[in-house]
């Protein structure tokens, strides 16, 4: 799977502390691997976001992305929070 990232899910990466950011890395390279998808809780989105998809860091922090013909584009990460800035 080819997965891409937008240059605010980059800077929002490199904003994170560090055993964080390496928590991201982690999932995303899980995330490439579709059996891990029920782990990673990968879910649609609703309301204002229904053509996008997050799937779970940890407890409190997601990855948001959307689905291309390409492949994944990956968006945004934090906590809940980051749904208001998509």
């Amino acid at each position: 799977m080819r997965i891409q990232f937008t240059k605010q899910f980059i800077k929002m990466t490199s904003s994170l502390p560090e055993d964080l950011r390496q928590d991201v890395y982690e999932k995303v390279e899980m995330f490439r691997n579709p059996e891990h998808h029920s782990t990673l809780k990968v879910h649609k989105l609703k309301g204002n976001l229904h053509d996008l998809w997050s799937f779970s860091v940890n407890y409190k922090t997601r990855i948001v992305f959307e689905r291309s013909t390409d492949g994944i584009i990956l968006l945004a990460v934090g906590d809940h929070d980051i749904y208001r800035s998509v």
